[in-house]
């Protein structure tokens, strides 16, 4: 086994490099590995983050590890096997369930550790389902990314909590501060969205997807008058055709605005007055809970979840009941009601409990302590 941080090299195993929390976490760890002094390697079937991780000093290994099938999980095994081996891997961390299938198959014939990072609630909306899910829970260290996902692992898989640790995801706090964002940055962004000064400003970042919420904060935004919505993300294109068709309805098109994906997430978090979460599944985390804290703003969040960890209720914002419009509204009136110094102080606790808890370096290190303990 290694005799120092050097001698660490951890193989990291995911679908693809796309975009997504468990791409982003992979980069972040891969980061971390190198600064410590060891190798890391990550094997995808591609995508666009494989530069900005090979400019990190990480190698990346093409392998078509979305298969799903049988054979192609057992080919991806041997691969993997094959890698481990050559480049004298000490840590195989799995990040998603098929390509975590051939990395445990593959550990098992090397005698490399296995570890993995449990990223969701994963449906069972099928028979063997569960048994599929629970590579996921199989680790010698199962990584659990909030309190939240840590229950459900115990209660679905019987998993002892020796092997847990609970692991939040973290935020930036140089890129998410407040301080650092330019006015010329907001003013861009206000003439792009066509917000008028002096309006308040909700915003919910979220892909648009129907389990997120947007729809509840369109019901919700006609109990609150004078202020704007703004849903930003992407995604299905459906659903946003049927969201600006109920906005119609509603005769909200002044004030509820689909304005797609953000670039500049900071600014846009900090053009708001409120940030909403409003998902109505359960969240295993929601970093953008945190980002928007980060940013010192105050949170209005569904009260279910992951969230329930990350605001403080009355603190550093405030839990509604999940899919209720009504709720929604009466939260947003009685924050954009409040004078605007008592919402700053919420904002303000909201970052420094961010800064305490969930920051990208204390995953980071978190993690790596993950690796020490086996290896």
């Amino acid at each position: 086994m290694p005799s120092s941080p050097s001698d660490l090299t951890v193989l990291q195993v995911l679908p693809a490099l796309v975009s997504g929390g468990v791409e982003r976490g992979t980069l972040e760890i891969a980061e971390a590995i190198i600064r410590a002094g060891g190798r890391a390697l990550v094997a995808s079937a591609g995508g666009p983050l494989v530069a900005p991780l090979e400019a990190l000093g990480a190698r990346h290994i093409t392998l078509p590890l979305r298969s799903k099938s049988p054979l192609g999980i057992l080919r991806n095994a041997g691969a993997l096997a094959g890698l481990v081996r050559a480049e004298g891997v000490r840590i195989l961390h799995a990040r998603s369930r098929a390509p975590a299938w051939s990395a445990l198959l593959a550990a098992g014939r090397t005698g490399a550790h296995f570890v993995t990072t449990y990223h969701g609630t994963y449906n069972e909306n099928f028979p063997g389902k569960r048994l599929y899910n629970s590579v996921m829970a199989r680790g010698e260290r199962v990584i659990a990314i909030s309190s939240f996902i840590a229950g459900h692992i115990r209660e679905r898989h019987g998993t002892g909590p020796e092997r847990i640790r609970v692991i939040p995801r973290g935020v930036d706090p140089a890129l998410f501060d407040p301080a650092a964002v330019a006015p010329a940055r907001l003013e861009a962004l206000r003439a792009a969205w066509q917000v008028l000064p002096g309006r308040p400003v909700i915003l919910l970042p979220a892909r648009l997807t129907r389990w997120k919420g947007q729809g509840v904060l369109v019901e919700a935004m006609t109990q609150v008058p004078e202020a704007v919505a703004l849903l930003v993300g992407g995604g299905n294109e459906a659903f946003r055709a049927a969201l600006r068709a109920r906005i119609a309805t509603l005769g909200l098109t002044d004030r509820v605005h689909l304005v797609g994906h953000a670039e500049d997430m900071p600014a846009a978090l900090l053009l708001a007055d409120i940030v909403v979460h409003a998902s109505t599944d359960p969240e295993a985390f929601g970093r953008t809970v945190i980002e928007a804290q980060a940013m010192a703003r105050p949170v209005i969040a569904a009260d279910l979840g992951a969230p329930r960890e990350t605001v403080q209720q009355g603190v550093t914002g405030w839990r509604v009941t999940p899919g209720d419009p009504a709720a929604l509204a009466a939260a947003l009136r009685a924050a954009l009601e409040m004078p605007a110094e008592a919402r700053a102080a919420i904002g303000a606790r909201a970052r420094a409990h961010v800064m305490t808890r969930y920051t990208t370096r204390a995953m980071q290190d978190a993690t790596l302590d993950v690796y020490r303990e086996l290896a």
